[in-house]
Protein backbone atom coordinates (compact mmCIF):
# COMPACT_ATOMS: atom_id res chain seq x y z
CA UNK A 1 0.00 0.00 0.00
CA UNK A 2 1.53 3.33 -1.07
CA UNK A 3 2.25 5.80 2.16
CA UNK A 4 -0.08 8.80 2.24
CA UNK A 5 0.86 12.42 3.31
CA UNK A 6 -0.25 15.09 4.99
CA UNK A 7 2.15 18.40 4.92
CA UNK A 8 1.50 21.72 5.31
CA UNK A 9 2.93 24.56 3.78
CA UNK A 10 3.47 28.61 5.41
CA UNK A 11 4.52 31.36 3.72
CA UNK A 12 4.89 34.24 5.30
CA UNK A 13 3.70 37.57 2.12
CA UNK A 14 -0.06 37.36 1.58
CA UNK A 15 1.13 39.08 -1.80
CA UNK A 16 3.34 36.82 -2.81
CA UNK A 17 0.91 34.08 -2.00
CA UNK A 18 -1.54 35.54 -3.95
CA UNK A 19 0.99 35.17 -7.03
CA UNK A 20 1.65 31.88 -6.26
CA UNK A 21 -1.52 30.46 -5.87
CA UNK A 22 -2.70 31.93 -9.21
CA UNK A 23 -5.57 33.63 -10.33
CA UNK A 24 -8.69 31.13 -9.20
CA UNK A 25 -6.37 28.81 -7.97
CA UNK A 26 -5.37 28.11 -11.55
CA UNK A 27 -1.01 27.14 -10.37
CA UNK A 28 -2.37 24.87 -7.90
CA UNK A 29 -4.86 23.33 -10.11
CA UNK A 30 -1.80 22.90 -12.55
CA UNK A 31 0.06 21.25 -9.77
CA UNK A 32 -2.29 19.09 -9.16
CA UNK A 33 -2.78 17.95 -12.26
CA UNK A 34 1.01 17.40 -13.13
CA UNK A 35 1.78 15.55 -9.30
CA UNK A 36 -1.34 13.93 -8.74
CA UNK A 37 -2.07 15.48 -5.19
CA UNK A 38 -4.90 17.39 -3.85
CA UNK A 39 -3.55 20.99 -2.74
CA UNK A 40 -6.24 23.02 -0.60
CA UNK A 41 -5.21 26.68 -0.20
CA UNK A 42 -6.38 28.29 3.75
CA UNK A 43 -4.87 31.54 4.23
CA UNK A 44 -1.00 31.98 3.86
CA UNK A 45 -0.96 27.60 4.37
CA UNK A 46 -1.36 25.71 1.34
CA UNK A 47 -2.15 22.09 2.29
CA UNK A 48 -0.73 19.07 0.17
CA UNK A 49 -2.27 15.50 0.55
CA UNK A 50 -1.43 12.59 -1.74
CA UNK A 51 0.98 9.86 -1.60
CA UNK A 52 4.22 10.81 0.18
CA UNK A 53 6.87 11.10 -2.96
CA UNK A 54 4.26 12.72 -4.67
CA UNK A 55 2.98 15.34 -1.81
CA UNK A 56 7.23 15.84 -0.73
CA UNK A 57 7.25 16.70 -4.76
CA UNK A 58 4.83 19.39 -4.42
CA UNK A 59 6.17 20.86 -1.50
CA UNK A 60 9.64 20.81 -3.27
CA UNK A 61 7.56 22.82 -5.85
CA UNK A 62 5.81 25.02 -4.26
CA UNK A 63 8.79 26.50 -2.33
CA UNK A 64 10.43 26.66 -5.55
CA UNK A 65 8.21 28.83 -7.39
CA UNK A 66 7.77 30.76 -3.84
CA UNK A 67 11.70 31.79 -4.23
CA UNK A 68 10.93 32.78 -7.31
CA UNK A 69 8.51 35.47 -6.59
CA UNK A 70 10.49 36.35 -3.49
CA UNK A 71 13.51 37.04 -6.08
CA UNK A 72 11.29 39.51 -8.06
CA UNK A 73 10.57 36.65 -11.00
CA UNK A 74 7.26 35.85 -12.55
CA UNK A 75 5.36 32.86 -12.17
CA UNK A 76 4.11 31.40 -15.02
CA UNK A 77 2.54 28.34 -16.42
CA UNK A 78 5.78 27.24 -17.88
CA UNK A 79 7.49 27.78 -14.11
CA UNK A 80 4.76 25.70 -12.99
CA UNK A 81 5.15 22.99 -15.05
CA UNK A 82 9.16 23.18 -14.93
CA UNK A 83 8.98 23.25 -11.31
CA UNK A 84 6.89 20.54 -11.41
CA UNK A 85 9.13 18.43 -13.77
CA UNK A 86 12.11 19.16 -11.34
CA UNK A 87 10.79 18.03 -8.28
CA UNK A 88 9.50 14.93 -9.57
CA UNK A 89 12.75 13.94 -11.24
CA UNK A 90 16.00 13.28 -9.26
CA UNK A 91 16.77 16.85 -8.47
CA UNK A 92 15.84 17.34 -4.98
CA UNK A 93 14.57 20.60 -3.29
CA UNK A 94 17.91 21.12 -1.05
CA UNK A 95 19.49 20.67 -4.49
CA UNK A 96 21.49 24.32 -5.14
CA UNK A 97 19.76 26.11 -7.32
CA UNK A 98 21.02 27.20 -10.91
CA UNK A 99 20.37 30.17 -12.73
CA UNK A 100 21.16 32.73 -15.80
CA UNK A 101 20.90 36.31 -14.94
CA UNK A 102 20.43 38.62 -17.35
CA UNK A 103 19.05 41.99 -18.10
CA UNK A 104 15.48 41.17 -18.81
CA UNK A 105 15.27 37.29 -17.75
CA UNK A 106 15.86 35.27 -14.44
CA UNK A 107 16.11 31.78 -16.47
CA UNK A 108 16.20 28.53 -13.98
CA UNK A 109 16.45 25.00 -15.34
CA UNK A 110 12.93 23.48 -15.94
CA UNK A 111 13.34 19.64 -16.50
CA UNK A 112 16.72 17.53 -15.42
CA UNK A 113 17.87 17.64 -18.71
CA UNK A 114 18.15 21.46 -19.14
CA UNK A 115 19.83 21.45 -15.38
CA UNK A 116 22.62 19.31 -17.15
CA UNK A 117 22.54 22.16 -19.91
CA UNK A 118 23.42 24.54 -17.58
CA UNK A 119 25.94 22.71 -15.64
CA UNK A 120 27.66 21.98 -19.11
CA UNK A 121 27.50 25.49 -20.26
CA UNK A 122 29.11 26.64 -16.90
CA UNK A 123 31.88 24.24 -16.95
CA UNK A 124 32.84 23.16 -20.85
CA UNK A 125 34.25 25.45 -23.49
CA UNK A 126 32.57 23.11 -25.78
CA UNK A 127 29.21 21.85 -25.51
CA UNK A 128 26.94 19.76 -28.12
CA UNK A 129 22.79 19.68 -27.06
CA UNK A 130 21.20 16.96 -29.07
CA UNK A 131 17.57 16.54 -28.96
CA UNK A 132 13.84 17.53 -30.46
CA UNK A 133 12.25 21.01 -30.58
CA UNK A 134 11.18 22.75 -27.43
CA UNK A 135 13.58 21.63 -25.11
CA UNK A 136 15.27 25.04 -24.98
CA UNK A 137 18.83 23.96 -26.51
CA UNK A 138 19.30 27.09 -28.51
CA UNK A 139 17.42 29.73 -25.93
CA UNK A 140 19.62 28.45 -23.03
CA UNK A 141 23.10 28.72 -25.26
CA UNK A 142 21.89 32.36 -26.05
CA UNK A 143 21.13 33.59 -22.52
CA UNK A 144 24.38 31.79 -20.86
CA UNK A 145 26.12 33.95 -24.13
CA UNK A 146 24.45 37.23 -23.00
CA UNK A 147 25.29 36.59 -19.35
CA UNK A 148 28.93 36.36 -19.85
CA UNK A 149 28.74 38.79 -22.25
CA UNK A 150 26.79 41.49 -19.28
CA UNK A 151 29.66 39.77 -17.29
CA UNK A 152 32.76 40.88 -19.30
CA UNK A 153 33.97 37.04 -20.02
CA UNK A 154 33.45 37.72 -23.65
CA UNK A 155 33.73 40.24 -25.90
CA UNK A 156 31.49 38.97 -28.43
CA UNK A 157 28.29 36.62 -29.63
CA UNK A 158 28.52 35.09 -32.46
CA UNK A 159 25.37 33.71 -34.09
CA UNK A 160 25.80 30.94 -36.74
CA UNK A 161 23.45 28.30 -38.40
CA UNK A 162 23.54 26.73 -41.94
CA UNK A 163 21.50 29.47 -44.05
CA UNK A 164 20.23 27.61 -46.47
CA UNK A 165 19.45 23.56 -46.07
CA UNK A 166 22.27 21.21 -48.04
CA UNK A 167 23.56 24.23 -49.41
CA UNK A 168 23.72 27.64 -48.29
CA UNK A 169 23.19 28.90 -51.63
CA UNK A 170 23.21 32.55 -50.21
CA UNK A 171 23.87 34.28 -53.57
CA UNK A 172 20.34 33.42 -55.15
CA UNK A 173 18.34 35.46 -51.81
CA UNK A 174 17.91 39.10 -52.35
CA UNK A 175 19.31 42.00 -50.02
CA UNK A 176 22.49 41.94 -48.22
CA UNK A 177 23.98 39.39 -45.79
CA UNK A 178 22.34 40.42 -43.30
CA UNK A 179 18.94 40.75 -45.34
CA UNK A 180 20.27 36.90 -46.45
CA UNK A 181 20.70 35.13 -43.26
CA UNK A 182 18.42 36.72 -40.64
CA UNK A 183 15.07 34.88 -41.67
CA UNK A 184 17.53 31.46 -40.71
CA UNK A 185 18.29 33.34 -37.55
CA UNK A 186 14.84 34.36 -36.24
CA UNK A 187 14.67 31.90 -33.29
CA UNK A 188 18.37 33.34 -31.99
CA UNK A 189 17.06 37.05 -32.10
CA UNK A 190 14.05 36.10 -30.51
CA UNK A 191 16.28 35.04 -27.56
CA UNK A 192 18.42 37.71 -27.58
CA UNK A 193 15.37 40.39 -27.53
CA UNK A 194 14.16 37.73 -24.49
CA UNK A 195 17.19 38.87 -23.08
CA UNK A 196 18.02 42.40 -23.42
CA UNK A 197 16.19 45.01 -24.07
CA UNK A 198 15.34 45.72 -27.96
CA UNK A 199 17.59 49.10 -27.80
CA UNK A 200 20.50 47.21 -26.12
CA UNK A 201 20.45 44.37 -28.78
CA UNK A 202 20.68 46.90 -32.02
CA UNK A 203 23.43 48.72 -30.47
CA UNK A 204 25.31 45.50 -30.17
CA UNK A 205 24.63 44.47 -33.56
CA UNK A 206 25.75 47.70 -34.85
CA UNK A 207 29.21 47.13 -33.07
CA UNK A 208 29.83 44.08 -34.08
CA UNK A 209 29.64 42.73 -30.32
CA UNK A 210 26.93 40.49 -31.69
CA UNK A 211 27.35 39.74 -34.78
CA UNK A 212 25.59 37.57 -37.55
CA UNK A 213 28.19 35.35 -39.36
CA UNK A 214 26.80 32.76 -41.95
CA UNK A 215 28.71 29.45 -41.54
CA UNK A 216 29.46 29.80 -45.10
CA UNK A 217 31.58 32.63 -44.48
CA UNK A 218 33.55 31.51 -41.16
CA UNK A 219 36.32 29.55 -42.79
CA UNK A 220 39.48 31.25 -42.36
CA UNK A 221 38.52 32.51 -38.81
CA UNK A 222 40.12 32.38 -35.42
CA UNK A 223 37.06 33.41 -32.92
CA UNK A 224 39.17 34.26 -29.59
CA UNK A 225 37.45 36.17 -26.29
CA UNK A 226 34.18 35.05 -27.69
CA UNK A 227 30.63 33.07 -27.09
CA UNK A 228 29.72 31.65 -30.75
CA UNK A 229 26.57 29.63 -31.22
CA UNK A 230 25.96 27.13 -33.94
CA UNK A 231 22.34 26.28 -34.65
CA UNK A 232 20.70 23.56 -36.53
CA UNK A 233 24.03 22.03 -36.79
CA UNK A 234 22.33 18.57 -37.90
CA UNK A 235 22.18 20.20 -41.62
CA UNK A 236 26.18 20.46 -41.68
CA UNK A 237 28.17 18.33 -43.77
CA UNK A 238 31.09 16.78 -41.87
CA UNK A 239 33.65 19.25 -43.90
CA UNK A 240 31.64 22.34 -42.79
CA UNK A 241 31.44 20.81 -38.77
CA UNK A 242 35.20 20.55 -39.08
CA UNK A 243 35.74 24.45 -40.19
CA UNK A 244 33.53 25.36 -37.52
CA UNK A 245 34.77 23.03 -34.45
CA UNK A 246 38.62 24.55 -35.43
CA UNK A 247 37.49 27.97 -35.35
CA UNK A 248 37.42 27.85 -31.56
CA UNK A 249 40.09 30.56 -30.43
CA UNK A 250 41.72 31.50 -26.77
CA UNK A 251 39.51 32.19 -23.99
CA UNK A 252 35.96 30.91 -25.91
CA UNK A 253 33.31 29.22 -25.80
CA UNK A 254 31.36 27.15 -28.72
CA UNK A 255 27.89 25.77 -28.50
CA UNK A 256 26.56 23.37 -30.94
CA UNK A 257 22.88 22.23 -31.25
CA UNK A 258 21.16 20.27 -33.38
CA UNK A 259 18.10 17.73 -33.51
CA UNK A 260 19.15 14.32 -35.41
CA UNK A 261 16.01 13.80 -36.66
CA UNK A 262 15.29 16.95 -38.78
CA UNK A 263 18.61 16.30 -41.04
CA UNK A 264 17.70 18.24 -44.29
CA UNK A 265 20.82 16.90 -46.35
CA UNK A 266 20.54 15.29 -49.63
CA UNK A 267 20.07 11.64 -49.07
CA UNK A 268 23.42 9.92 -49.06
CA UNK A 269 25.29 12.75 -47.07
CA UNK A 270 26.16 12.29 -43.26
CA UNK A 271 25.20 14.87 -40.98
CA UNK A 272 28.23 16.76 -39.95
CA UNK A 273 26.64 17.08 -36.20
CA UNK A 274 26.20 13.15 -35.93
CA UNK A 275 29.97 12.77 -37.27
CA UNK A 276 31.30 15.39 -34.92
CA UNK A 277 29.60 13.40 -32.13
CA UNK A 278 30.97 10.29 -33.17
CA UNK A 279 34.67 12.03 -33.35
CA UNK A 280 34.99 14.39 -30.57
CA UNK A 281 31.74 13.79 -28.49
CA UNK A 282 33.64 12.36 -25.78
CA UNK A 283 37.08 14.23 -25.85
CA UNK A 284 37.77 15.47 -22.45
CA UNK A 285 36.60 18.78 -22.10
CA UNK A 286 33.73 18.29 -24.23
CA UNK A 287 29.95 18.33 -22.76
CA UNK A 288 27.23 16.75 -24.31
CA UNK A 289 24.18 16.95 -23.50
CA UNK A 290 20.96 14.28 -25.09
CA UNK A 291 17.66 15.81 -24.77
CA UNK A 292 14.50 13.54 -24.94
CA UNK A 293 10.71 14.56 -25.40
CA UNK A 294 10.57 14.41 -21.68
CA UNK A 295 12.66 17.84 -21.80
CA UNK A 296 10.47 19.51 -23.38
CA UNK A 297 9.49 22.72 -22.04
CA UNK A 298 6.48 23.84 -24.32
CA UNK A 299 3.19 23.13 -24.82
CA UNK A 300 2.06 19.81 -23.35
CA UNK A 301 0.87 18.90 -26.72
CA UNK A 302 4.48 19.49 -28.56
CA UNK A 303 5.79 16.94 -25.46
CA UNK A 304 2.68 14.36 -27.21
CA UNK A 305 3.57 14.82 -30.67
CA UNK A 306 7.52 14.36 -30.21
CA UNK A 307 6.82 11.49 -28.38
CA UNK A 308 4.20 10.25 -31.17
CA UNK A 309 6.86 11.02 -33.53
CA UNK A 310 9.59 8.64 -31.70
CA UNK A 311 7.08 6.17 -31.11
CA UNK A 312 6.47 5.83 -35.17
CA UNK A 313 10.47 6.19 -35.83
CA UNK A 314 11.65 3.07 -33.42
CA UNK A 315 8.55 1.57 -35.23
CA UNK A 316 9.96 1.88 -38.18
CA UNK A 317 13.88 0.86 -37.33
CA UNK A 318 12.35 -2.09 -35.79
CA UNK A 319 11.12 -3.12 -39.35
CA UNK A 320 14.18 -2.32 -40.62
CA UNK A 321 16.07 -4.53 -38.14
CA UNK A 322 13.61 -7.32 -38.64
CA UNK A 323 13.49 -7.42 -42.22
CA UNK A 324 17.17 -7.30 -42.30
CA UNK A 325 17.69 -10.65 -40.41
CA UNK A 326 14.90 -12.17 -42.43
CA UNK A 327 16.95 -11.78 -45.52
CA UNK A 328 20.29 -13.02 -44.12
Amino acid sequence: MTESAHLVCTFADNALMQQLVGPHNANLLRLEERLGVVLRNRGNTIIIEGAARAAADAQTALRRLYGRLENGQPVERGDVDGSARMAASEIQGDAPELAIRTRKKHVVPRSPGQRAYFEALASHDLVFAIGPAGTGKTYLAVAQAVAMKLAGEVDRIILSRPAVEAGERLGFLPGDMREKVDPYLRPLYDALFDMLPGDTVSKLLASGEIEVAPLAFMRGRTLANSFIILDEAQNTTPVQMKMFLTRLGEHARMVVTGDLSQVDLPRGVRSGLEDAIGIVGNIRGVGRVNFTHRDVVRHDLVTRIVEAYDARDAKTADAKTNDGSTDS
